[in-house]
């Protein structure tokens, strides 16, 4: 049994040492021998040169298998954003398009307003330059109404219109001079100040919307911004890409909702100081006529009050012009 043992065990031995020599004749017969010192260098394989896929039809390449998993095929790039105005408000979210327009609508509401007024104050200040100088030419105020009419169009005229016909009223229904004295200057100055009261609230009508508009439209961009950046957030954690070519396109959306929101604010905050400063100027210049006018017309009444002041309830001319700071 020893005997068989021991012969088993020197066959697997020499078996073991053939197969050693075996694999070492096969590692020495794949060898690669380096080139010689005057072999020509290797030219690199071009596309041409790699072997074409079976069925491929036409010579498709590794390289073509490579681009063929790209979006667009072989060769094809990623499209970049676009970054327009345009674009980024068609690529915006429902609630960033929403605020976008209402921005723009109260840009161009607010414009509206403002050439408007800048019009409309230009007018009028030319107007009472025209009526003080009439006013103040020596004729008669009498023949200054019947000529200017029941129909004024800027308020300094109105509030000439509306002394003058309560001072007809109160002069052609009572022909005793001290009875008018007692209330008619008063009820005079009551008739101007409603007047221009009426005129300058006509006058600011409007202004409280682009007031409004500077105050709030940065706050309502702000808001779409703030919209926009979550809604890229979002994106960017379901794509799990964080490259800038993913994350740019939405910030740039949610920036221009307060670009927007500046663009709507900075003028209306500026046209609101000028209209403002503007309207304070031509009421202070309201009340320093009716002043004037208040005064002509309580001489006039002191002098029908007078024995020696009957006139029959006609108003002379007012003088000459007081200096003024206009």
């Amino acid at each position: 049994m020893e005997t068989l043992i021991f012969d088993l065990a020197g066959a697997v031995g020499d078996l073991t040492r053939e197969l050693g020599q075996g694999l070492a004749g096969m590692a020495d017969a794949v060898q690669v021998q380096p080139p010689p010192p005057d072999a020509a260098p290797a030219l690199p394989v071009g596309r041409e040169g790699l072997p074409s896929l079976p069925g491929g039809g036409g010579g498709t390449s590794g390289l073509d298998l490579l681009n063929a998993d790209r979006p667009g095929g072989a060769g094809a790039a990623v499209p970049a954003a676009k970054l327009d105005p345009v674009s980024l408000f068609l690529q915006a979210d429902w609630v960033v398009k929403g605020v976008m327009l209402m921005l723009v609508l109260a840009s161009f509401w607010s414009w509206a307003i403002i050439i408007d007024k800048l019009w409309r104050l230009k007018s009028l200040f030319r107007r009472a330059d025209t009526f003080e100088d009439r006013f103040w030419s020596g004729g008669s105020l009498d023949d200054l109404y019947d000529r200017m009419g029941h129909g004024p169009r800027d308020p300094m005229s109105k509030v000439f219109i509306a002394a003058m016909r309560e001072w007809r009223r109160a002069t052609g229904r009572s022909g005793n001079g001290g009875s008018l004295s007692a209330s008619l200057s008063q009820r005079i100055d009551r008739v101007m100040q409603i007047t221009m009261s009426r005129e300058l609230d006509d006058l600011e009508r409007r202004l409280g919307f682009l007031a409004s508009t500077g105050s709030v439209a940065p706050f309502v961009g702000l808001f779409g911004t703030v919209w926009g950046i979550m809604n890229s957030f979002h994106a960017i954690g379901m794509s799990k890409d964080t490259s800038l070519a993913t994350v740019a396109p939405g910030i740039a959306e949610a920036l221009f909702a307060t670009a927007i929101g500046l663009v709507a604010a900075i003028p209306a905050v500026v046209a609101y100081n000028k209209l403002s400063n503007d309207i304070d100027r031509y009421a202070r210049r309201l009340e320093t006529f009716s002043g004037e006018f208040g005064a002509i017309l309580s001489r006039q009444i002191e002098d029908r009050a007078s024995p020696r002041g009957e006139d029959g309830g006609h108003v002379g001319h007012p003088g000459t012009r007081p200096a003024q700071d206009v």
